[in-house]
């Protein structure tokens, strides 16, 4: 099975992702939590390109940097990791990138989409997380390490991503379960706990 968070910044991905897996891990199953962009050594490298406030990419680039590392992640871990029958939770996947690019830069939305298909896999169930603004606000000025390149752009930019979210789940809503995120880690694992047994019974 393969679930991924999506959502925007100080939604809380990082750390639903990871509860989510120690509880499956805790019900003795096997799970390998990654994240995106990365989660293989060359998209490791692509990360660093994609999130340096070093670089100003065209938005065209930026969405063909993040299927290059997209491939690489699916290529090398994910669905290794499927095929030896784990759980894959992802940080991440081609909804940000419809979100991020498509929404919040202006990417051309449809060839975003014609990328997604040609992907060898999709995800079986994806938690998308909303945050208010307020809320996602003080959570990443929170963080101790400085701002990447999306974390330092504007409200607007952010409200565009949301609003990107927003139209991904209500196009899919049989793959899309959306979760405030605006409560406390505790809260907000039991909601994602109840949301993933109801979609997927028996998996937690």
């Amino acid at each position: 099975m393969f679930i991924t968070f999506e959502g925007g910044e100080g939604a809380g991905k990082s750390t639903q992702a990871r509860l989510l897996a120690e509880a499956m891990t805790a019900k003795g199953r096997t799970v390998l939590c990654t994240r995106e962009p990365g989660g293989a050594p060359g998209a490791e490298v692509l990360r660093g390109l994609l999130l340096s406030r070093d670089h100003d990419w065209s938005p065209p680039a930026e969405v063909y940097l993040h299927f290059a590392a997209r491939a690489e992640h699916v290529a090398r871990t994910i669905q290794p990791a499927l095929a030896r029958g784990a759980v894959v939770i992802s940080d991440r996947f081609a909804d940000s990138t419809m979100a991020y690019q498509g929404y919040g830069l202006g990417a051309d939305r449809s060839l975003i989409a014609a990328l997604s298909r040609l992907l060898p896999i999709r995800p079986d169930l994806t938690v998308m997380l909303e945050v208010s603004p307020a809320i996602a606000a003080v959570r990443v000025a929170g963080r101790r390490q400085a701002l990447d390149r999306y974390e330092a752009m504007g409200p607007a930019f952010h409200a565009r991503v949301a609003e990107g979210f927003a139209a991904v789940a209500a196009a899919e809503p049989d793959r899309c379960a959306v979760v405030s995120a605006d409560g406390g880690v505790d809260d907000v694992h039991r909601t994602v706990l109840a949301v993933v047994a109801s979609r997927r019974p028996g998996v937690v």
